[in-house]
């Protein structure tokens, strides 16, 4: 019936595994939970306690891989037609998250996404950025969803089929992180394979700080502009693609450059400070990915 795929790094994600078991249980399906570790240094040992529960396994990868990389391996080891991409610091909402899930399930369904959501609570000032692009950028509700399938989904909360995921799987050629989600959906709005949206959240439990988060999305940028240098992505399919369009029609590259070199130190105070811009953290990549491309021509 169903595979329940979880890729981790430097996470317990026990307490996950844990639920999610008392919920299959509960429903009496047949399943297994498979947890694959990338390469981590941290919670060995809490997360080793996974393989002394019956369904469940972990196991740890011996050199990073990758998060596509990660889940293309777990589903290599899915024994069931369906699998479940997780999340490993997310939550499910319910205790009905996976009776919903399978309820959701018809004929028809190829992919499905449950949708996210984040916790209500603020969180410390040196952790906002990241909590509030989650609020404003992640936690879409089902219509505005289902007025764009393919643009507001995740590839976790994402329910699958297996042989879906083994034909259209993660690009092999990205360890880095960033957008191998991006290039997965895009795969599948090519081939015309419907994504079903339902409201069946997972709550994230995103903890890291702001520079922690200005860090990961100069790494995921940087893999963006690869992704695009080798054909995987063009301008078009992402919002920071689309804006250095249109800088390079109006041949702004080298304006936008000079003022994110100047500007740069004052956009960061502002991303870590107690009231951080979205706005200033979209300038921010398209500062960096404009900074990239001049590197790229030197």
């Amino acid at each position: 019936m169903l595979s329940i795929l979880i890729p981790t790094y430097n996470y317990n994600v026990y307490p996950l595994v844990t639920e999610l078991k008392s919920q299959a249980d509960a429903l009496g399906i047949a399943y297994e939970i498979l947890v694959q570790d990338d390469a981590s240094k941290t919670f060995l040992q809490e997360n080793s306690e996974i393989n002394l529960l019956q369904h469940c396994s972990y196991t740890l990868n011996h050199e990073n891989l990758g998060r596509g990389n990660n889940i293309n391996l777990l589903n290599n080891r899915a024994q069931f037609n369906y699998v479940l991409i997780m999340e490993a610091d997310a939550f499910p909402e319910k205790k009905t998250y996976l009776q919903g899930l399978i309820a959701a399930i018809d004929k028809k369904t190829q992919v499905l996404f449950g949708g996210v959501t984040y916790p209500n609570q603020k969180p410390e000032k040196d952790k906002l950025l990241r909590w509030k692009y989650g609020n404003e950028r992640e936690s879409i509700s089902l219509s505005e969803r289902l007025k764009n399938p393919y643009h507001f989904v995740f590839t976790w909360n994402l329910l699958l089929k297996k042989e879906l995921l083994s034909n259209y799987h993660f690009p092999y050629n990205v360890k880095d992180y960033g957008y191998e989600d991006v290039v997965f959906i895009k795969q599948l709005k090519n081939n015309n394979i419907p994504i079903q949206h339902i409201e069946n959240r997972l709550v994230h439990f995103n903890t890291e700080t702001s520079l922690t988060f200005i860090e990961k999305t100069e790494k995921a940028v940087t893999t963006l502009n690869q992704l695009i240098i080798s054909n995987k992505l063009d301008l078009k399919d992402t919002k920071i693609g689309k804006a250095y369009r249109f800088v390079q029609f109006w041949q702004l590259d080298s304006v936008i450059r000079f003022l994110f070199k100047k500007l740069s130190k004052q956009m960061i105070a502002n991303l870590t400070s107690s009231n951080p811009s979205l706005i200033i953290l979209d300038l921010y990549k398209l500062g960096y990915f404009c900074l990239l491309n001049q590197k790229q021509h030197v």
